[in-house]
Order: structure tokens, then sequence, then C-alpha cells
């Protein structure tokens, strides 16, 4: 009980200081939102409208910046993020409902196959050491050190301009309307496919590496001695004692892995034109659109905390001793 309160109480001030960060940081940066919108569209407002405006957004010189964060926290708690200067006015939550399931669907699902398949792997090759397999390693840590944006040109330039087997960028065709049609799904899988495999790859060795080097670990482990005294089978020992056990620090990288899905890869989003919530945070930079800024950042920051629950819940759940803890 002692050990939930207390895991309860620290994702309890984590998600308090992140989300006051959140709300300071963007006005700490230089520059007027409020300003940068009126030049975008220039001819279209009148200058005169910049002070109703910044009483719009809380951003008016009659606040404090303690009153300010007061009002922020209300519109927190009643699910108001406020409207994007960049996107017309138009809800912060509108709009991040929009490029989240794009990010959600490319990048999750990239995650979880390069967890399994590289924690599999990895599995296989620590409980295989010193055969055959361990030639996977170089390439393993070649492309682990591989940065994400230049696996992607790379890709482009010989699947997408050379070869021609798959579309350089965009989430689907031009012409396409979304729709839960058979053509528009086809369209989005085939406009993934490329950037999903490339950060699959990216990321595999890493995933890889880490498990067959705890598996190395575990195995030397004197309850691994015992399980193969009682004769039990290779397959029973490897999932049941080593796996199970070197897999655990895997779950904390897989968590915070899970968490940044929904900031997306922001390169690879940019190197593909892939319209995810990481092109959105970059735009909403760019045009110090704080509303959107700090909704997108709320969300990425939520997303991270809960994933560190579920991973706090799944080491109780593997590890016995952690619930003998407090």
């Amino acid at each position: 009980m002692r050990f939930a309160l207390r895991k309860a109480l620290f994702y309890l001030f984590t998600a308090w200081a992140a989300i006051t960060i959140n709300f300071l940081i963007p006005r700490m940066m230089k520059g007027d939102p409020v300003s940068a919108y009126l030049a975008k569209n220039q001819g279209k407002i009148s200058p005169d409208a910049a002070a109703a405006l910044r009483t719009l957004f809380g951003l008016d010189t009659g606040k404090s910046l303690w009153e300010q964060y007061i009002d922020y926290w209300k519109l927190l708690f009643s699910g108001d993020l406020g409207r994007s200067f960049s996107h017309g006015l138009a809800p912060v939550t509108d709009i991040i409902g929009t490029a989240l399931p794009w990010t959600v669907g490319l990048v999750g699902i990239a995650t979880v196959l390069s967890f399994i398949l590289g924690t599999a792997v990895g599995a296989v090759i620590g409980w295989r050491r010193g055969r055959g397999s361990d030639a996977v390693i170089p390439v393993a840590t070649f492309f682990s050190t591989v940065p994400y944006f230049w696996m992607g040109l790379i890709a482009i330039a010989v699947f997408s301009s050379a070869l021609g087997w798959f579309p350089a960028s965009h989430a689907y065709g031009k012409g396409t309307r979304p729709g839960f049609s058979a053509d528009f799904i086809g369209q989005v899988l085939y406009h993934g496919a490329l950037p999903a495999i490339t950060i699959v790859i990216a990321s595999l060795g890493g995933w890889i590496l880490g498990m067959r080097n705890m598996m190395i670990t575990v195995l030397d482990e004197d309850y691994i001695t015992v399980a193969q005294a009682k004769g039990l089978s290779d397959r029973k020992v490897v999932t049941t004692y080593a796996a199970r056990n070197a897999m655990l620090p895997q779950l904390s990288s897989f968590a915070l892995a899970l968490g940044f899905i929904v900031g997306g890869t922001l390169v690879m989003e940019l190197v593909f034109s892939y319209p995810g919530i990481g092109k959105l945070l970059l735009d909403a930079t760019n045009a110090k659109d704080y509303p959107l800024m700090q909704g997108v950042f709320l969300v990425i920051t939520l997303a991270v905390l809960v994933t560190n629950i579920l991973a706090d819940i799944a080491y109780v759940i593997l590890d016995p001793r952690a619930r003998q803890e407090g």
C-alpha cells in the first residue's frame, strides 16, 4: 500500500511540475503570438483587434502571470485547451484530435513491432551466445547508431525514387477522399509502409542489443542453473525464467518509447511529409502558437506518465520482489 501511495504522489507531483513548465516556457519565449497572427493575416484582420485577441487568449497585460496560471488550470479542468492562432482560431482539441491518430497509427504500430521483434530476437541470440547467431550483433549495432532521418532519406532514395515501390511523402494520394473506404485505407497503408519500415529497422537494433545483453547476465544466475538441473526444457527455461527477468529493464525503455509515440518521430514526419503531431508541434513553435504548443506538450506529458504507470504495474506483475517494496 505504501509503495502504491508513493508512486501515486510521485506521478501527481510530476504531472503538476510538467504542466507548470508547460505553462511557463511559451511565455518565456521571445515574440508576441498575437502580433505574429496579425502579420500572417495582414489585410484580413484589423490591427485594432490585437487587444481583443490578447484578452481572448489570456495574454492581455492587465493580468499578472499568476492570474494567467490560475486561468490556465481552470481551462484544463474544463477540458478547454484554447484556440489555435495558426489554424484560424480553431479549437486546439480538434486540431490535436486530427493529427494524433496519424502519429499513433504510424509510430505506435512501428514501435510495438520493433519492440516485440527486437526482444524476441535478442532473447534467442542471448540464449545461443557464442554461436552463428552472434553475426546479428554487428548489424544490430550499426542500425542502432543510424539516425532516423538519414535512414528515411536513404529509404526514399532507394525504394521510392530508384525502385518506385513506395510513395515518398504524405499519408495518402492526392485526390483521395478521407473516409472508411477500402480505397482510402489502402492508400494510408501504402503511404505509411515505407516510414513504418524505416522506423522499425532504425530502432530494432537497440531492442536486440538490450535484450541480448540482459539475457547473458540473467543466464549466469543461480535460478537458471537450478531450472536446468530440474530437467526443464530449454524453451521452458528461456520463456519462464530467463526472458521474463531479462525483459524487465526493457519495460522502462518501452514505456518511454510508448509515451513519446504521441510526440511522434518529428524528423521522420518531416522527411516523409507525414501529417503527424510532431510536425504539428514544430509548426506551432514556429508560429509561436501558445495554446497549440501547450496542448501538444500536455498530451505528450500525460502519455509518458500513463505509460510509465503501466510499466510499474507490469513490473509488479512480472517481478514478485516489487510487491514487497514499502
